[in-house]
């Protein structure tokens, strides 16, 4: 949130704009000097019903604009269909923004909508900016009164505005930043879109603490602490501050470019070593950052929570023998493997490497000798791996949940579904535990910006760490190993597991993967991908190959 502090206007001329020739020239202080004087005062005799006609569509939108760009808010507001929520808008554009000059340029209808162009300038404080943007309105029928009238939303004043919203010009609350990667070099939105919003939120947060200082800009003031304002014009730069961050580069390029191949994917790399993060990316970029903030079950991948809890409650190691049947009931519940298959005489690595779900539920529960309780998954998560602490990564992120299970769930949580929920960053981490053999969670800024304290969770044992880097290298390995395309070429030392995950409404599963190679780690979904190793692992292998 920015101060807000003194926005002002000042002496200012408004136009809109019609099929190239001005329509109407107007002084903030001295109403109309051009245009038709009766905007807004037209009657019918009788309401008229049905669809709005083409010059109802032309005139009551040059009639909305003319009043808006005369700054006139209470009569571009009775042009809309509701002129109580248009009418403090239109004059915040005015006031709240500090617009000096504005043209409208409507431009082509297409049916009931017309677009339109702002050409604005900014003034506060004696320094002014241009701000160019294009919107939208739709003109529907009045419900009442047969007149055809603006639809109101927001929207129509800034394509990015939501409902309370307010547009402000103003010192900037928070100072400038130049954020760097770990070796020096700058970065930016526009070279990484997917860092847009990370790098907002780090200004935000370190921006005085890097040594920066204020500039002058107009926001979108979202009215709410949980939802971040929206820079829309920066009239001035602070002075920035630099802050180093873990992000390297040449991984953050790669991963960018990995994710972009698919509608909806994200994607995390850490450096199991330190717990540095060196890339996020999202697809869409910009947005909501998935990578981190995402909640999704995390399929198979999850099997490697699994098969540590197995080796540390003394059910089996990767040598021993461990049934992997096409199908398995747990307390009424079915569960089956891909295309039913089956492994007669298998280990518990040969089930891990092929991803058998039946194994990792047959061994455990009231279908096994030695039956595990509902919580010791969750344990196993939060003691071994960190999953559900309080990471304190620099920007928002989400922790991971593997809560409390019963009955059919329990199963389903072995295997990565039921109510278990992480994201890429999560997900990316498990393999980085592997490596390392301890969790280290993971960062973004150093923690002595801020004296934030970190996640801390036991370290695996020697033998449970070994059993899992040997299952991990097996999956991406073996010939027979699910994610042995994906990680072919790759150096070693090097691991990896796929999953899929069955969503609620979709016909195909997501795409999970995770792996590591050398010193970096990382974890990708993509929605509705199917196979781990099908979408989710290119992904992976490529940001691993950039490392």
């Amino acid at each position: 949130m920015r101060s807000g502090a003194k926005v002002a206007v000042v002496g200012s001329v408004f136009a809109v704009v019609a099929g190239g020739v001005g329509y109407g020239g107007y002084n903030l202080w001295n109403g109309v000097t051009g245009g038709d004087s009766t905007v807004g005062t037209r009657a019918e005799s009788a309401p008229r019903s049905g669809p709005v006609t083409g010059d109802e569509v032309t005139s009551t939108a040059r009639d909305f604009l003319a009043a808006w760009a005369a700054g006139e808010a209470d009569r571009a507001a009775q042009l809309t269909n509701d002129p109580v929520s248009a009418g403090p808008a239109v004059l915040g554009f005015r006031e709240g923004a500090a617009v000096s000059e504005a043209v409208i340029t409507p431009g082509t209808p297409v049916g009931a909508k017309v677009p339109f162009t702002v050409a604005a300038t900014v003034t506060f404080e004696g320094v002014s900016k241009p701000w160019t943007y294009t919107s939208e309105l739709t003109v529907v029928r009045g419900q009442s009164t047969g007149r055809p009238l603006v639809k109101w939303a927001p929207t129509v004043l800034h394509p990015k505005l939501t409902a309370g919203g307010t547009l402000r010009t103003g010192a900037a609350k928070t100072a400038s930043v130049k954020a760097v990667d770990r070796a020096g070099k700058e970065l930016t939105a526009e070279k990484y879109p997917s860092l847009g919003p990370i790098l907002d939120e780090l200004r935000k947060r370190y921006g005085a603490k890097a040594g920066g200082t204020t500039g002058i800009e107009t926001w979108i003031d979202s009215g709410s602490e949980a939802v971040p304002d929206t820079t829309v014009l920066v009239l001035s730069q602070g002075r920035p501050g630099t802050l180093r961050t873990t992000i390297d580069a040449d991984v953050q390029a790669a991963a960018e470019k990995a994710v972009k191949a698919y509608g909806s994917a994200a994607v995390a790399a850490i450096e199991p070593s330190t717990g540095a993060i060196r890339a996020v990316a999202n697809s869409p970029a910009g947005g909501f950052n998935t990578a981190f903030l995402g909640k999704q079950a995390p399929g198979s991948t999850m099997k490697i929570v699994t098969a540590a809890m197995m080796m540390q409650q003394g059910l089996a190691m990767p040598g021993d023998r461990v049934e992997c049947p096409a199908d398995v009931t747990w307390k009424g519940v079915p569960f089956r493997n891909l295309d039913h298959f089956k492994i007669d005489g298998g280990t518990l690595a040969q089930s891990f490497r092929r991803s058998c779900n039946t194994a990792f539920i047959k061994a455990l529960g009231p279908l096994s000798e030695k039956d595990v309780e509902d919580t010791v998954l969750g344990e196993t998560a939060r003691r071994s791996f960190g999953i559900g602490l309080n990471w304190q990564v620099g920007v928002p992120a989400a922790d991971g949940s593997v809560p409390e299970s019963s009955g059919g769930e329990t199963a389903a949580s072995y295997i990565g579904q039921g109510r278990i929920t992480m994201s890429a960053l999560n997900v990316a981490s498990l393999s980085a535990t592997v490596r390392d053999g301890g969790f280290r969670q993971p960062y973004l800024v150093a923690r002595s910006l801020d004296d934030r304290t970190f996640a801390t969770a036991d370290r695996l044992s020697p033998a449970v760490a070994s059993g899992l880097q040997q299952m991990m290298r097996g999956a991406a390995t073996a010939a027979d190993g699910t994610a042995t395309r994906a990680m072919a070429g790759l150096p070693s030392p090097k691991g990896a597991k796929t999953g899929s995950a069955e969503v609620d409404a979709q016909s195909t599963s997501n795409s999970w993967f995770t792996g590591y190679s050398g010193d970096l780690a990382a974890a990708a979904v993509v929605q509705s991908g199917g196979h781990g190793g099908d979408a989710a692992g290119p992904v992976v292998a490529q940001v691993l190959r950039a490392g």
